[in-house]
């Protein structure tokens, strides 16, 4: 019989025939930027890493291109825990080319363009899926076709994104939860709360960062997270 395309897949994972695990990614640098909500001259950025901006990283891991489609990393289950809460700052550079609001980009008319960023954050990042890609995406990061970034192609990491025990059996939250803290520098002696941004299925505060389309085409769609607090001992 010939099941449609992806009927195979979901029915692999609905029978449990589909090994699933959760890939560990360190995000720390001097600077990052995750925005979601940029439009025209100003650049925003969330408080933690954006699922578009994770996929579009891990896009580079594999050198896929901007044209291919994304729906197989789109379909990971993404967490965010905050070892670090970043300081959000602001910059200011010009930028030429701009697009008016006729649809036109005026090459001779130069603005001011606030840039939004987040300065000295520390972020585990867990992508919860089938076993084999996160293999795939886990030996990627560690030997990237093209360079990798924090949000911005200036912002390079402070620490290799990849972990060598960054492979977790475990699901989403248990890995995010289990694994040992990436840096105390910033936390007073006896506090061990970090924030976690888990993505929820059903309900939760909306983000627009969910890729529907190939990166090219810059069409994204709601899905939802939930925050809550979690103890990490040191």
């Amino acid at each position: 019989m010939n099941w449609p395309d992806g009927c195979t897949s979901r029915l692999a994972r609905s029978w449990g025939l589909v090994e699933m695990a959760t890939l560990l990614l360190r995000l720390q640098g001097p600077m990052q930027s995750w925005g979601t909500t940029s439009r025209f001259d100003e650049r925003d950025t969330q408080l933690e890493p954006s699922k578009s901006g994770i996929l579009g990283l891990l896009c580079a891991a594999l050198g896929r291109d901007r044209s291919e489609p994304v729906d197989d990393l789109a379909r990971l289950h993404m967490g965010v825990r905050v070892d670090r809460e970043g300081v959000p700052m602001r910059d200011y550079q010009t930028a030429t080319g701009i697009l008016t609001a006729a649809g036109k980009v005026d090459l001779q008319r130069t603005v001011v363009s606030p840039r939004f960023y987040l300065a000295d954050a520390a972020f585990l990042v867990g992508l919860e899926g089938e076993d084999a890609l996160l293999h795939t995406l886990h030996q990627a990061l560690r030997n990237p076709a093209w360079p990798l970034a924090l949000g911005r192609k200036s912002f390079v990491p402070g620490a290799p994104i990849w972990l060598a025990d960054g492979i977790s059996p475990l699901g989403l939250k248990e890995a995010l939860s289990s694994y040992p803290p990436l840096s105390d520098a910033h936390r007073a002696a006896k506090n061990d709360s970090l924030r976690l941004v888990l993505e929820n299925r059903e309900e939760g505060s909306i983000r627009l960062d969910q890729p529907v389309a190939p990166f090219a085409d810059r069409r994204f769609g709601p899905r939802f997270v939930k925050t809550e607090v979690i103890h990490v001992p040191k």
